[in-house]
């Protein structure tokens, strides 16, 4: 397999980025990892004239703490890095935890936060952390910067709305109110492979132990993350989380998610998957924010 022939650029800084992409446009590609583009290249599914390697741009790879307990995160940060951070593992729990089930831990070592959700595969775990976060995604171009909701960052399979001229440069996550607690998983054929389904939600409980705010997402039920937070908020908001109520969210998730047949499995096991995963991660966010862990 051989990629197609392209022009390469390697620039040091932000703005040099910006201008590469000002004057190619939708004639190039950024590579970042590069664990998504070079197969797409290799296989000729990727055409670009022009390849804008971002590696050496410095400033995109940072980890900073945001007033109210969030994270500022740098798209050019690596999964390993993040699986790594202790700041990540304090504030915020469902990353830490999403970030292990990323591929293997080669795939960690050179994929980054900005990569992943920039590619916008609809079986990934961290757009679904963003999702279920609520989190924030900044974006700078040569008409400026603007921040996006995941709701308006993602727009299909392998689609988002940055434009040719644009590049994605953090991902704001907010923190969330102490006995928050947060889980994660998912279901694959085999260790390290994409996700059929995937899981992931936080439950925030008051004082007298009732849910106060949920976020909850989906992965490998649609053609981008399913935000299932507007239903988990509707049945469990100012209710203790016992099973049944869970249960009452699962089902209702189950129902609305839209998920396609492929090789890998059928629409209707999906939309089993949906059920069980989402049952059982809201139960052990519950779990853990009753027993004050998993706070952020």
């Amino acid at each position: 397999m051989r990629p197609p022939p392209f022009a390469y650029a390697d620039p040091q800084s932000l703005g040099e980025v910006l201008g590469l992409l000002k004057q190619y446009g939708d004639e190039a590609k950024v590579l970042a990892g590069g664990q998504s583009l070079l197969p797409l290249l290799n296989f000729r599914v990727a055409r670009p004239s022009y390849l804008v390697d971002i590696n050496r741009v410095s400033e995109l790879d940072y980890i900073r703490p945001l007033d109210g307990g969030g994270l500022s995160i740098g798209a050019l940060t690596r999964h390993r890095t993040l699986e790594q951070s202790t700041l990540v593992r304090e504030r915020c729990p469902l990353l830490h935890e999403a970030i292990g089930h990323v591929a293997h831990v080669q795939i960690r070592n050179r994929g980054t936060i900005g990569g992943s959700l920039a590619h916008a595969d609809p079986a990934a775990e961290l757009p679904a952390v963003v999702t279920a976060l609520d989190g924030k995604l900044r974006v700078r171009g040569s008409r400026g910067e603007r921040t996006l909701s995941p709701r308006e960052f993602f727009v299909s399979n392998l689609t988002t709305a940055l434009e040719p001229d644009e590049v994605l440069i953090a991902i704001d996550l907010p923190g969330w109110p102490a006995g928050t607690g947060a889980a994660f998983t998912e279901f694959s054929r085999r260790q390290g492979d994409f996700a059929l389904v995937g899981v992931g939600a936080l439950v925030a409980l008051d004082a007298g132990g009732r849910v106060a705010r949920a976020g909850l997402a989906l992965i490998g039920v649609g053609s981008k993350p399913f935000d299932a937070a507007p239903i988990a908020n509707e049945i469990l908001r100012g209710e203790r989380p016992d099973e049944a109520k869970l249960r009452a969210v699962a089902e209702r998730v189950a129902k609305a998610v839209e998920p396609n047949s492929d090789l890998h499995a059928p629409a209707d096991y999906r939309k089993h998957l949906a059920n069980l995963l989402t049952r059982r991660v809201l139960l052990e966010a519950a779990k853990r924010a009753g027993a004050g862990r998993g706070g952020h």
